[in-house]
């Protein structure tokens, strides 16, 4: 696959640009409710810590 010309380039970083400038209301709106969330840090640290376990598990029976 050949790569992209200057104008393709071009293109794709202004439709990289009108996207975030569209999505830009809502992500703001989701910053502001992530900073008022109160912190789960288990909700996060147990389901990593058992896939841990899992892939620690699955390299001890093979």
């Amino acid at each position: 696959m050949e790569a992209f010309s200057s104008w393709e380039n071009l293109l794709l970083g202004v439709l990289a640009l009108l996207i975030i400038f569209w999505m830009r209301p809502g992500i703001k709106a989701l910053l502001e409710q992530s900073r008022k969330a109160p912190a789960d840090w288990q909700a996060v640290l147990v389901p990593l810590g058992l896939v841990v376990l899992f892939v620690i598990f699955l390299t001890v029976v093979v």
